[in-house]
């Protein structure tokens, strides 16, 4: 059963990859402007043009030109980036870490907001706590991530300047690290003083990011940590003399907390997604950043690239959800 449920959905998967590269192949081609005359001074002759056109294979038909990216994405190759003269997957490979860690760190932070305030309301269920617990998510719900971003930039880095606001780690910091991710790999190696400025930089932004992702998180897990409570075997552990508090945490959250699961990695993908506008407002060194600089300077290939790699990211992870809400549910382990 689980292994018909993962063939399934890879085939899925890789029929929405396919999707999804046609898709942003032919939009950004047929979207106004020329990337060729971006790149060109303003007494370039025709002649210039075209040779560079040939260059970049643009003076192909789409159609030709798309399977000839396509052909390349299936041995590895994306293509050269036109603005950055650099090979696009290696710029992507690049940044992507960056913007894998933010997210990472904007998770943990809307399951821990999200669960603490969940239980909380849970336990505190019919009382005013409760009605202030939904009015603090409805608000936080009610904000997307970059206006929380700017709000954070006002407090925390003009009025109150606790928190760097820009950029990823101090440019005058000596850096050991041989991958791209810093915050991981600056644990690994006991480095805290680096640790620390990697999350004072990245603080603000995942805070922006987690806020509303919390504000699901607390509704969800509330809602059902509230209908669980009533049932049968938890009345019985508080006849056995357990707080509310343990009979939350050891015998209703378990059973409460699988519908969250799939909403949270699923909820993961817009996260990431949303990075692409956080990134910016934070000059954060991430995928999402390069994206808006690929737009501006018509980077064909550079944005087919970040694309197709944020849509296989986003494939990836409801994949991983599924098999794990497979596994974790009894009904379709042993259906």
């Amino acid at each position: 059963m689980l292994l018909q449920r993962f063939l399934i959905r890879l085939l899925t998967m890789l029929v929405t990859l396919f999707g999804v590269a046609v898709v942003v192949f032919v939009v950004i081609r047929v979207a106004p402007g020329d990337p060729i005359a971006m790149m060109l001074p303003p007494g370039a002759t025709d002649a210039d043009i075209a040779r560079l056109r040939a260059l970049y294979g643009l003076d192909k038909t789409i159609l030709q030109q798309f399977f000839i990216w396509l052909s390349g994405v299936v041995r590895g190759d994306f293509g050269t980036s036109i603005s950055l003269r650099q090979d696009v997957l290696g710029l992507v490979f690049n940044r992507l870490p960056a913007t894998l860690e933010l997210a990472i760190v904007a998770l943990i932070m809307a399951v821990a907001i999200g669960g603490t305030t969940a239980i909380l309301g849970a336990r505190e269920r019919g009382t005013a706590v409760e009605a202030g617990i939904d009015i603090a998510s409805g608000t936080a719900l009610s904000i997307p991530d970059f206006l929380w971003g700017l709000v954070l930039i006002l407090l925390f880095g003009v009025l109150i300047p606790v928190f760097d606001i820009s950029g990823r780690v101090s440019p005058q910091l000596d850096l050991p690290f041989v991958t791209q991710f810093y915050l991981f790999e600056s644990l690994l190696r006991l480095r805290f003083d680096l640790t620390w400025d990697l999350l004072k930089h990245m603080l603000m932004p995942a805070v922006a990011l987690a806020l509303p992702l919390a504000a699901i998180i607390a509704q969800l897990l509330k809602q059902s940590l509230k209908e669980v409570l009533d049932l049968d075997y938890v009345v019985l552990a508080r006849v056995k003399g357990f707080s509310e508090t343990q009979v939350i945490l050891r015998e209703a959250l378990k059973n409460a907390a699988l519908p969250t699961l799939t909403l949270v990695g699923v909820q993961f993908t817009f996260l990431i997604g949303g990075t692409v506008i956080v990134e910016r407002l934070f000059s954060y060194e991430g995928l999402g950043n390069m994206a808006i600089d690929a737009v501006i300077n018509r980077d064909l290939p550079l944005i087919q690239g970040i694309v197709l790699v944020f849509a296989l990211l986003f494939v990836l992870i409801n994949l991983i959800v599924d098999m794990m809400y497979a596994l974790l549910n009894p009904r379709l382990r042993h259906g």
